[in-house]
């Protein structure tokens, strides 16, 4: 194949090859960094493979999630703050897999830029590195993709997609054994998380106030740095309550906040019973919702509200079950109880 004299290239319609082979290199360290049993965790390949007897299961079943970061990236992108991003993305796919009582495995992200900017992605896996080494699951492959016209100078969007396994026996939520009276344990959250942000911007806009600007509800902190601070990841204080079998069902505190996630791990016949006053509204919370005058109902339904996960124990469980967390470092209370539907 010969060359032509007025040929175009790649690089000349927008796609530079060379700087994704940059990265490609660059992140290979941060890879090999979360290797766990079963998983060697390098890059290169056209898939994965993944060794579950070396996990040490018998009988697992596979659990897979998909999620992304939302509009949160929208103040990554104008600060320049990109790296903690990747936090966020593993934390709001292994939290779901929490909540199937699974064990988070493997890890894969899809970044996509109209120009790739090998520094600011760089950032970004360095966080989704860091995500899987507080997950304890491997970061296995991802894709890169630098698309020129679909996204505007700077912009980038990510994707995550997480494997889990666990065994037959210990799937969640255990919808058979939950009864009136199962207490519901709380799990502090570290701020927003990755939800509600589309709201949090229109707050901060609202408020006057530039991202440099001090905290008003945090002494000694930027609001940029306390409105990015990452999802919290609850795998290594969470999966071996899950594994011992204490735990009835588990909810991630996502998109649609208190409202609409604890009755996807709750029997139909039942219904969650909160105890509101059981715990106190989180300054950033208070803020946004003084600030934006935003109701109570829609700040339970669009945010967590200081709660990112929460547990269905027994009675007789509640105690050593808390006693496990608070050992672990959470942040963990009694928030309100199974009622009858």
């Amino acid at each position: 194949m010969t060359d032509q004299p007025n040929g175009l290239t790649y690089a000349q319609a927008g796609v530079d090859i060379d700087a994704g082979e940059a990265l490609v290199d660059a992140i290979k360290p941060l890879a090999r960094s979360t290797r766990r049993p079963g998983a060697d965790a390098s890059l290169g390949g056209f898939g994965a493979l993944f060794d579950l007897k070396a996990a040490g299961f018998k009988d697992p079943l596979l659990v897979v999630t998909t999620d992304g970061v939302g509009t949160k990236l929208k103040i990554a992108i104008e600060t320049g703050r990109h790296d903690t991003v990747g936090i966020d993305l593993v934390g709001m796919c292994v939290n779901d897999l929490l909540a199937q009582g699974a064990e988070p495995l493997l890890f894969l992200d899809y970044y996509a830029t109209g120009k790739l900017d090998v520094a600011a992605a760089k950032a970004v896996v360095s966080g989704i590195a860091e995500g899987c080494r507080q997950a304890g699951c491997a970061l296995v492959g991802g894709e890169t993709a630098e698309m020129p016209g679909m996204y505007g100078d700077g912009d980038y969007d990510l994707a995550g997609f997480s494997v889990g396994a666990v065994e037959r026996g210990h799937v969640l939520p255990d919808l058979n054994g939950q009864r009136v009276g199962d207490l519901l344990i709380g799990l502090g959250s570290s701020g927003p998380h990755s939800n509600g942000y589309s709201l949090i911007r229109r707050i901060v806009e609202r408020s006057g106030l530039g991202w440099d600007a001090p905290a008003p509800f945090e002494p000694g902190v930027s609001l940029v740095e306390a409105l990015m601070r990452p999802t919290r990841i609850y795998v290594k204080s969470v999966l071996p309550l899950l594994k011992s079998g204490a735990i009835k069902g588990c909810a991630h505190i996502t998109g649609g906040g208190l409202i609409e996630n604890p009755p996807r791990a709750i029997a139909e016949t039942l219904r969650p019973r909160f105890d509101w006053n059981a715990w106190e509204l989180p300054p950033v919370f208070a803020w946004l919702k003084e600030t934006g005058g935003v109701s109570d109902t829609e700040m339970r339904r669009t945010f967590n509200c200081g709660v990112g996960l929460v547990l269905i124990v027994a009675p007789a469980e509640a105690e050593p079950v808390m006693a496990a967390l608070l050992n672990a470092g959470e942040s963990a209370f009694v928030m309100g109880e199974l009622a009858a539907a």
